[in-house]
C-alpha cells in the first residue's frame, strides 16, 4: 500500500473575515472543512492581512469580524481537537516567507494570475493600483509553503493560484537547494537507513532516473516517510536527491478540488453579502421563515390555478440541496399541475433550513458567550502553527544563507 508522505497528508485553507457567514459558506466551504478534518491533518485560518488587499481604508470591522467568523467556523462543527484554527496575522512568519519569495518571484507571473485583472474589474471603485494587491497571490503562496501543505482545497477558479505556489516553490528549490556537498551529504543521510534499506532506496532511485518508473519514485518516497533515524533535513534532501534535483525544501503542494457549491441565493443568484441574498447561519427562526417565504418563484404561476415550471423556479434549487426525492418529486407533480401552492411548495424548504441551523445557533451562542473559550482555542491553534512555520523558516533562511548562527 502506497503510503502518503507527510507533508502532503497536511490541508491548509483560509477564509477572509467577513463577520457571521451565511448558507453558502457553510455548503461551498465549511461542510468540506468538517469532512476534511477527520482524514488529513488540517489547519484553517482567518485571512485578515489578505482583507487589507481589498480593504485596506476599512479596518473598524476586522477583528470583530474575525471572531464572529471562528465562532460560525466552532458551531459548524469545525472540531479543534481535530484541526487546528488561528488567525494569519498572529503568525508572523507568513510575512517573512512572503518577503523572501518577492525576491525570486517574476513580477510577470503575479500580473497574469487570472484574478489579478477579475477582481480590479469588479472592484473598480476601489484604488487597487498597490503592491499588496499585486502581491497577494504571493501572500497565498507563503501561507500554504510556510506550513508545507501537500493539499489545498480550491474551487476551479481558484487552481491558478495553486499553481502559481507550485512554481514559485519549484523557483525556490532550484535556486537555493543545492547544498555545498549536496551529493556527498545525501549519501551520509542514505546510511542512516541502513544496510537493507539503503540498498532498496538506491535499487529504486536508480529504476526511477535510468528507466522513468514512477512507481519506484512513489514507493521510495514512501520509504524514505517510514525511516525513524532520518532528521527532517536528512528526508528532504533524499526526495530531492531521487529526482536527481537540489533538496526539497519547499514541497509543492496539489489542489484538492471541492465540489461547487450549488447553494443558491434567495434571488436565484450565487448566495452573496453583495447581492443582498443571503441567509445567515444566525439568522433566527423568524427571519429565516419570512426570507423563504418571500422568495420569488416561476412568474408564469400568477395565480394558485395557474401552473408552473420548476426549472424556472429559485425555490427548486432549493429543493435540490435540501429535499428527499419523494418531496422533489411532491414538488414538480404539484407545480406542474397546479395541485400546490408556492408557500405550499417551501415549506419543506423552510423546515429543513430551520432544522440544519438551530442545533448551530445553540452552539454559536454558547461560544459568543465565553470568548475566552475561543481565544485559548485560536491560541492554542496559534502555537502549533508558529511551531511548523518557525521550522519551515530555519530551512529557508539556512539555504539562503541569512541563519546567522
Amino acid at each position: 500500500m502506497l503510503v502518503v508522505p507527510i507533508h502532503q497528508q497536511r490541508v491548509l485553507s483560509g477564509m477572509r473575515p467577513t463577520g457571521q457567514l451565511h448558507l453558502g459558506h457553510y455548503h461551498g466551504v465549511l461542510k468540506n472543512w468538517i469532512k476534511l478534518q477527520h482524514e488529513y491533518d488540517c489547519l484553517f485560518f482567518a485571512a485578515d492581512w489578505h482583507a487589507l488587499t481589498t480593504h485596506y481604508a476599512e479596518t473598524e470591522n476586522i477583528e470583530e469580524s474575525t471572531w464572529e467568523m471562528v465562532i460560525d467556523w466552532l458551531a459548524a462543527g469545525v472540531n479543534p481537537g481535530s484541526a487546528k484554527i488561528f488567525i494569519q496575522s498572529q503568525v508572523p512568519q507568513h510575512a517573512e516567507l512572503h518577503l523572501l519569495l518577492s525576491m525570486i518571484t517574476p513580477l510577470g507571473w503575479l500580473e497574469r494570475v487570472p484574478s489579478f485583472k477579475d477582481q480590479q474589474l469588479k472592484l473598480k471603485e476601489k484604488d487597487l493600483a498597490t503592491y499588496g494587491f499585486l502581491g497577494y497571490p504571493l501572500l497565498q503562496s507563503a501561507d500554504i509553503l510556510i506550513y508545507r501543505a501537500g493539499l489545498v482545497p480550491v474551487g476551479e477558479d481558484q487552481v491558478a493560484h495553486v499553481e502559481l505556489t507550485r512554481e514559485v516553490a519549484r523557483r525556490f528549490n532550484h535556486i537555493y537547494g543545492r547544498e555545498p556537498g549536496f551529493e556527498e551529504k545525501s549519501e551520509t543521510s542514505i546510511k542512516k537507513m541502513g544496510k537493507k534499506q539503503a540498498k532498496l532506496y538506491k535499487q529504486l532511485r536508480n529504476r526511477f532516473q535510468e528507466q522513468g518508473d514512477h512507481e519506484a519514485l512513489e514507493t521510495a518516497k514512501a520509504l524514505l516517510e517510514g525511516q525513524q533515524n532520518l532528521t527532517m533535513a536528512d528526508r528532504e534532501r533524499l526526495f530531492g536527491y531521487l529526482e536527481g534535483s537540489g533538496k526539497i525544501i519547499l514541497p509543492e503542494p496539489q489542489a484538492l478540488l471541492t465540489p461547487a457549491s450549488k447553494m443558491p441565493g434567495l434571488d436565484g443568484q450565487k448566495m452573496s453579502k453583495s447581492y443582498g441574498n443571503t441567509i445567515s447561519l444566525r439568522d433566527d427562526m423568524d427571519a429565516i421563515d419570512e426570507k423563504l417565504r418571500k422568495m420569488p418563484t416561476d412568474t408564469n404561476r400568477v395565480r394558485l390555478t395557474d401552473p408552473g415550471d420548476p426549472k424556472k423556479c429559485p425555490v427548486w434549487q432549493l429543493h435540490e440541496v435540501y429535499s428527499t426525492d419523494d418531496v422533489k418529486d411532491w414538488v414538480q407533480e404539484g407545480c406542474k399541475t397546479a395541485g400546490i401552492g408556492c408557500l405550499d411548495c417551501k415549506r419543506p424548504i423552510i423546515d429543513a433550513v430551520q432544522a440544519e441551523l438551530k442545533p448551530m445557533q445553540e452552539r454559536a451562542k454558547e461560544f459568543s458567550q465565553n470568548r475566552a473559550m475561543v481565544r485559548k482555542i485560536v491560541a492554542e491553534g496559534r502555537e502549533f502553527a508558529s511551531d511548523l512555520a518557525s521550522d519551515t523558516l530555519d530551512e529557508v533562511r539556512q539555504a539562503i544563507g541569512i541563519q546567522y548562527r
